[in-house]
């Protein structure tokens, strides 16, 4: 676990929790609108194409952001799971401590900085950026 001098694991937990709690809602509230907002209603109001290429862009910006924000629960998922086993803050490649600094930036990190570089340099995609 990481230095309990240096970190507050019950301010990180807490703030982890609202901001589980935030995307919960946000997710609640894209999956409402996006039934308000049914692929098939647009499309029924669609006129040409363009109006209904506009419906399956609101419909794929809709999924992003929910797939989007799922994800980062899972990080969230995953650190509050972290803390409470006793490994919150330790290295999931090298087993090191990662730097305070580090998790105040980004609480749900779970490689130190240098194992971090090297994974994203032996895991680069080159797969084009997709909604």
């Amino acid at each position: 676990m990481a230095n309990p001098d240096k970190l507050d694991l019950n301010a990180v937990e807490a703030r982890l929790r609202d901001r589980a709690a935030e995307l919960r809602q946000e997710i609640r509230e894209a999956l409402e609108r996006s039934s308000d907002e049914s692929h098939v209603r647009i499309a029924e109001q669609a006129r040409d194409r363009e109006d209904d290429s506009f419906a399956n862009l609101v419909v794929d910006v809709t999924y992003a952001e929910v797939e989007r924000d799922a994800d980062e629960l899972r990080r969230i998922d995953g650190a509050l799971r972290r803390i409470a086993e006793g490994t919150y803050g330790l290295c999931e490649m090298c087993g090191g401590e990662i730097a305070p600094e580090r998790l105040e930036a980004e609480p749900t990190a779970t490689r130190c900085i240098r194992c971090q570089e090297l994974y994203e340099k032996t895991h680069a995609s080159t797969e084009a950026p997709r909604l």
